[in-house]
C-alpha cells in the first residue's frame, strides 16, 4: 500500500470521454482522504498501537505516512493490504532530538496537522512542499505554534517553508486564531491538543469560517478515541489534556469524490451506485444528496449502497457553498451543462487551496465557451450553445481535473492537461470513470 509512488511527474494529457447513452454502474470508491490522515495523526500520538482499516492510498496519504514515520512513529501495512497498523512513539519526552525534513507536497492536511504535532518532539523540524504549496495560507499555523512558545522561522513570508524549533513540550491552554482561510488550521491544533499539557480552549475570531463540517470531522475522530472535546459555542472548542486512545478503525469512503461519479448520472441519465454509502457520517460529501437533488437527481438507499438517478437534463442552482467548498468544482461543472444560471458562493476561501480555484475555474469555462464570472465569493454561470472542445488546464489540481471531465461526457474534445493530479487523492479515478462509463442503462 505504501510501495506505491506518487511523486510529480510529466504532465499525463487525457482526453475525457462523451458519451451518447445513459448509464447503469456502480462504483466502490476508495477511503477518504480526511479520515485517513486525521487517524494517522491521532494514531502516532496515541498511546497504543491503531489498525486502520480501508485507508486512503494516494499522494496525499503517502505524504502524511512520510511525514509520520520521519517523527518516529512505526506503520506497516496488514498482510491483506488493506489496512495500516500504526505503532507511536508513545515515550515522546525522553526520545532522542529529532532534525528531521517534512515534505508536504501539496497536501493541506499535511502542512496544516503535522506541525503542531511535531512541536511535541524535540529537536529542529523542517517543512517545505511543491512550489505551489508555498503560494497556501499558513500564517495561522505557524502564529499559533508561537504563541504555543514554539520558535518558527519563516524568513517572514508566513507560507513554506518554515522549520520549527522545539524543546517537546508544549503547555497549551487559552489560544485564539484567524481560521478564515481554512478550517484545517483548526483541525492541526485540535488533533494535538490531548498531548498538550493544559489541552486547548481554542477560539476563531476572524468574520467566516469555512468548511465546520471538517471541524466536526476531527472532533468526532477525538471523541472515538476516548478525548474529551465540547464546542461551547460554534467557534470555540475545548479539548482536555489526556491520553488519545489506540485501537481498531475503518475509514468510510470519500464522498467528496463521489461527487464527479454522482453529477455523471445527472449529465448522461441513467443511474450510478455508490457502494457503502454511510448511513450517517461528518463528511462534506454528504451534502451532496440534497445538492443535487435540487439540480434534479433523485437518490434511494438500497441495502448499503446510495443510488442516485437523473435524466440527463440539469437545473441549475443558487446556494452558499461555505458549508463544504471542495464540493463547488462539481457543482461548476454540472452548472456549466444546465438549463438555467447559476450563482454559487461561500467559497472565496477556494482562492487557497491547490490553485486559486475561483480564477481556474472562470478561465477554463470560458475558454471552451461557457459564460462564467468570478465574484468576489463565488463564480455565477450563464447557460451556453457555444461550448466547444479545447484543452482543459489543470493547475496541479486533482478538482480541476475531475471537473473537467464531468464537463467532457457531453462536450466533446475536452482535453484535461494532466490528469496524474487526480493521485493527489484518488489515483484510481481514469480506470473507476472509464468502468462506470462502460454500462449503458
Amino acid at each position: 500500500m505504501t510501495d506505491n509512488i506518487y511523486s510529480r511527474t510529466a504532465k499525463s494529457p487525457w482526453l475525457a470521454p462523451t458519451i451518447q447513452h445513459a448509464i447503469s454502474g456502480s462504483v466502490s470508491l476508495p477511503g477518504s482522504k480526511s479520515l485517513t490522515n486525521r487517524e494517522l495523526v491521532l494514531s502516532a500520538l496515541a498511546a497504543s498501537p491503531s489498525h486502520l482499516r480501508n485507508p486512503l492510498d494516494s499522494r496525499d496519504s503517502q505524504l502524511m505516512i512520510e511525514s509520520l514515520m520521519k517523527l518516529g512513529t512505526q506503520i506497516n501495512v496488514s498482510e491483506r493490504c488493506d489496512s495500516l497498523i500504526v505503532t507511536p512513539t508513545t515515550d515522546i519526552e525522553s526520545s532522542k532530538a529529532l532534525n528531521a525534513r517534512i515534505d508536504c507536497g501539496l497536501a493541506g492536511t499535511v502542512m496544516r496537522f503535522v506541525p503542531p504535532m511535531a512541536a511535541l518532539f524535540p529537536g529542529v523540524i523542517a517543512f517545505d512542499g511543491d512550489e505551489s504549496a508555498r503560494r497556501r495560507p499558513m500564517k495561522t499555523t505557524i502564529e499559533s505554534l508561537r504563541a504555543l512558545g514554539v520558535s518558527v522561522e519563516d524568513h517572514g513570508t508566513g507560507s513554506l517553508p518554515f522549520t520549527i524549533t522545539s524543546s517537546g513540550q508544549i503547555e497549551g491552554g487559552n489560544l485564539e486564531i484567524d481560521a478564515s482561510a481554512s478550517s484545517q488550521f483548526v483541525s492541526g491544533l485540535l488533533l494535538a491538543a490531548p498531548r498538550f499539557t493544559k489541552g486547548l480552549t481554542l477560539r476563531h475570531i476572524g468574520k467566516e469560517l469555512p468548511s465546520l463540517p471538517h471541524i466536526e470531522m476531527t472532533l468526532e475522530c477525538l471523541r472515538q478515541r476516548g478525548v474529551k472535546v465540547s464546542q461551547p459555542e460554534e467557534t470555540l472548542w475545548i479539548v482536555e489534556p489526556g491520553p488519545i486512545e489506540g485501537g481498531k478503525f475503518t475509514i468510510e469512503p470519500d464522498l467528496s469524490n463521489a461527487g464527479p461519479f454522482l453529477a455523471a448520472a445527472l449529465v448522461l441519465g441513467g443511474s450510478v451506485t455508490i457502494q457503502n454509502w454511510p448511513e450517517t457520517t461528518t463528511q462534506v460529501g454528504k451534502h451532496f444528496v440534497e445538492i443535487l437533488t435540487a439540480m434534479g437527481a433523485s437518490f434511494e438507499r438500497v441495502g448499503l449502497d446510495l443510488v442516485v438517478s437523473g435524466t440527463g437534463s440539469i437545473k441549475g442552482i443558487e446556494i452558499d457553498l461555505s458549508i463544504g467548498g471542495e464540493l463547488a468544482p462539481v457543482i461548476i461543472a454540472l452548472a456549466v451543462l444546465a438549463d438555467s444560471p447559476s450563482r454559487i458562493t461561500g467559497i472565496a476561501h477556494l482562492r487557497g487551496h491547490e490553485t486559486d480555484r475561483l480564477a481556474a475555474l472562470t478561465e477554463e469555462i470560458n475558454n471552451i465557451g461557457g459564460k462564467a464570472t468570478e465574484l468576489f465569493d463565488g463564480i455565477a454561470i450563464e447557460t451556453s450553445k457555444d461550448l466547444h472542445s479545447g484543452t482543459w488546464k489543470t493547475y496541479e489540481d486533482h478538482r480541476m481535473a475531475t471537473a473537467g471531465a464531468i464537463i467532457g461526457l457531453r462536450v466533446p474534445g475536452i482535453t484535461i492537461e494532466d490528469v496524474s493530479v487526480v493521485s493527489k487523492t484518488m489515483p484510481e479515478f481514469v480506470s473507476l470513470w472509464n468502468q462506470l462509463l462502460e454500462h449503458k442503462a
